[in-house]
């Protein structure tokens, strides 16, 4: 099976009939509510958006800018859109709080697991394996930023799926409000943002019962992002939350959600909490969250907005 790009569903209960765009991008299907129809040309205008960031991060397109920093043979200078400053500002933030655990660059160890651009599902042989673990890139030490510029010394896989959907919502966001849409709802496969004065009550997915919720979250012109690992996994132990100091998939964490007012920060967030005491990233982001355990104890920010049921 495919991984898809659906996590532990934030699934927005109750939202009634207003007029809703949905179109498949980047891999997952996209729903955008509003209280009146979308106009054709700014549906053409989100589609162009989210096409012109697929074609620059997209580790999955041979035509990717993230395809030629991987072929470059001897590195090079990158060039990134402006966009970048916020989404590798988010990553070096991270590197640093999480020691190196949330790092883009485990892109190649995602693919010598399997996930690669044709899904071969189907990890290297381990000696291939144990050779890139003696020299695997870490974005602190193998990539130097100067704004939107990236400069490498050897080919490096970046993988931005720990932000990047979330970061990509805040685009889309920000073309709703040049527009002078008011009350909107994004959801990109469960990354949620939401605008508007009413309230969203967003179920929480139980991470082994698809169907179920464990609870629900209040949300309110915020953002809410999940990340488990029963999704876009491939086979026993695989899936794709990776350690970036091991390259391995993690254990400790079945599957966590965060609110936080931007959706690339919660994005983010809900794959840091894999590796991350709470307290520890609140020191650079404001945020809520919930967090399941794989021994299946829940924990949960104690301002958390909601209702949990078990």
């Amino acid at each position: 099976m495919i991984p898809t790009d659906r996590e532990a569903d934030p699934t927005a209960l109750g939202n009634g009939r207003r007029p809703t765009f949905t179109f498949d991008a980047i891999g997952t299907r996209w729903s955008i509510e509003t209280d009146s129809p979308l106009d054709a040309d700014l549906r053409r205008e989100l589609c162009r958006r989210i096409e012109d960031f697929d074609a620059v991060y997209s580790r999955f397109r041979p035509d990717s800018l993230i395809a030629r920093v991987a072929a470059a043979p001897a590195g090079g200078r990158f060039t990134f859109p402006e966009d970048s400053r916020s989404l590798f500002g988010l990553y070096d933030r991270l590197a640093e709080v999480t020691d190196g655990a949330v790092d883009p660059l485990v892109g190649r160890d995602l693919e010598l697991l399997g996930y690669d651009s044709t899904y071969t599902l189907a990890p290297a042989p381990a000696p291939v394996r144990a050779r890139h673990a003696r020299t695997r890139p870490s974005w602190r030490t193998d990539v130097a930023r100067d704004g939107t510029t990236l400069t490498t010394r050897r080919p490096l896989v970046i993988d931005v799926g720990a932000a990047g959907k979330g970061h990509l919502v805040d685009l889309v966001t920000v073309l709703l409000r040049d527009a002078s849409i008011g009350r909107f709802v994004v959801d990109a496969g469960g990354d949620l943002r939401h605008s508007g004065e009413d309230t969203l009550r967003i179920g929480l997915e139980h991470p082994l019962a698809p169907g179920r919720v464990i609870g629900v979250a209040h949300l309110h012109q915020q953002a809410v992002c999940a990340s488990a690992t029963n999704r876009r996994a491939w086979g026993p132990g695989l899936h794709h939350v990776l350690d970036g100091r091991t390259g391995l998939p993690t254990n400790d964490v079945l599957a966590t959600w965060v609110v936080a007012d931007d959706a690339a920060v919660a994005d983010a967030l809900a794959t840091a909490l894999f590796f991350t005491a709470p307290h520890q990233l609140a020191a650079i982001h404001r945020f809520t969250y919930v967090r399941v355990g794989s021994d299946g104890r829940v924990d949960s920010s104690p301002d958390f907005d909601g209702e949990l049921f078990t």
